[in-house]
């Protein structure tokens, strides 16, 4: 296809250099060139299997037989994954516990626990506070005619949010920021020692941090799912230490990481279109299907991966138990079989359900508070905003765990 990218169609075998600016600033024509081999591919850098396709990455996540966390069956050692590095015990201490790494029965306790939180029903309640930060945010800079959204937006507002619902106070925000970009080092493909020093780093300090705010909200509980997790369950026990970090590191990284880049590639999307971004948020219904469109043909989050639990063929595939498989969810988002013309930007597209956010029991808890923060954030903005423009082509972020972008430059 291009100098970062070879097919050997025959045996499905790949080289692909993710870091090569020609394949993260438009991965889209390489997935599409990956679908066309078959369900899946081998990645030589990454020396491990990859699905592609719509079916096969949406029963995968599905599938009882992979799993996020293999540690609870297999030693390490039998795992291929070595010692623990001494140099991460802070990262690997705030991970332990995360419920995107863990399997049942962990994992449904945990998540049964949060999932209250996250329903829709609660989580609509939030659009007139998600309206009014937006208005204000706005307000400070929409005199200017110009603006960096990112910083000035993007990052702000679902941060704010979920820390509300936490329970974090808002002068705290702008540290949670800096805690999650250095956490989320430890993603992204070809990091360095200085990333996995700054990850645990943070994850020290925002470990501290937890444990002090919990022991605030234990003497003086308030309406927030912090205090709520620091309450004794139904059974009368108590989230251990590692969990109750652990739960609300994750929480609060995912609550607003992946949105953040989504406000981004929405935006650079609609206003790269050329479409009139008024009438593609004129009311609800019209919103709701952009919104999917955009997180179809441009997800923040591209690849999960999954253990084999037990020995499995799945889509002519043979894995051992212990095998590592990746899922990339970007995309099985553009496999023409579900999505007709999909490297096409079709803002009124109804084809079904995206794989953004997952599926199975580790579908995104999160998935109700991001689709409501884009649907209210953006119809604001092309409304508050006439004529808006970008200011210059955005650059897009030289990783891989998140897309995204650097900048995006507007004005109007």
């Amino acid at each position: 296809m291009q100098n970062f990218l070879t097919i050997d169609k025959a045996s499905a075998e790949v080289s692909l250099d993710a870091r090569h600016p020609g394949f993260y600033q438009n991965p889209n024509p390489a997935y599409a060139a990956l679908i066309d081999i078959g369900p899946a591919f081998y990645w030589r850098e990454q020396k491990q299997w990859y699905f592609t396709r719509y079916d096969a990455v949406n029963a995968l996540l599905r599938d009882r037989r992979f799993g996020r966390q293999i540690t609870h069956i297999m030693s390490r050692e039998e795992a291929g994954l070595g010692p623990a590095d001494p140099k991460l015990a802070d990262f690997d201490r705030a991970e332990s516990k995360s419920l995107l790494e863990l399997e049942p029965p962990e994992h449904t306790r945990l998540r049964t626990l949060v999932n209250r939180a996250f329903v829709s029903r609660h989580i609509e309640k939030l659009r007139p506070e998600i309206a009014a930060l937006a208005h204000s945010l706005i307000d400070g800079f929409q005199p200017k005619g110009e603006v960096e959204l990112l910083n000035a937006f993007a990052e702000i507002v679902p941060v704010t949010v979920i820390a509300r619902m936490i329970g974090v106070p808002d002068d705290m925000c702008r540290q949670l920021l800096d805690w999650s970009h250095d956490y989320v080092r430890m993603y992204q493909f070809g990091r360095t020692a200085e990333d996995e020093a700054r990850a645990n780093q943070a994850s020290r300090e925002f470990a501290d941090y937890v444990l002090k705010l919990a022991a605030e909200k234990r003497a003086n509980p308030q309406d927030d799912l912090l205090s709520l997790m620091v309450q004794p369950a139904r059974d009368g026990q108590y989230l251990t230490e590692e969990e109750l970090v652990s739960t609300t590191i994750v929480l609060l990284n995912a609550g607003h990481e992946a949105t953040v880049h989504q406000i981004g590639n929405a935006v650079n999307i609609i206003l790269g279109s050329g479409l009139d971004p008024k009438s593609l948020t004129s009311d609800e219904a019209t919103t709701e299907r952009l919104v999917e469109e955009c997180f179809r043909i441009s997800a923040p989050v591209h690849i999960f991966e999954r253990w084999a639990l037990e020995d499995v063929e799945v889509f002519g595939h043979s894995f051992k138990k212990g095998d590592k498989v990746g899922l990339i969810l970007a995309a099985a988002n553009l496999d023409p079989a579900k999505f007709p013309d999909p490297l096409a930007f079709k803002p009124q597209r109804d084809e079904g359900q995206n794989l953004s956010f997952g599926a199975g029991i580790h579908f995104c808890i999160g998935a109700p508070l991001a689709r409501l923060e884009m649907n209210t954030v953006l119809p604001i903005l092309f409304d508050r905003l006439p004529g808006l423009r970008l200011a210059e082509t955005p650059e897009v972020k030289d990783v891989y765990h998140f897309h995204g972008l650097e900048t995006l430059k507007l004005s109007w």
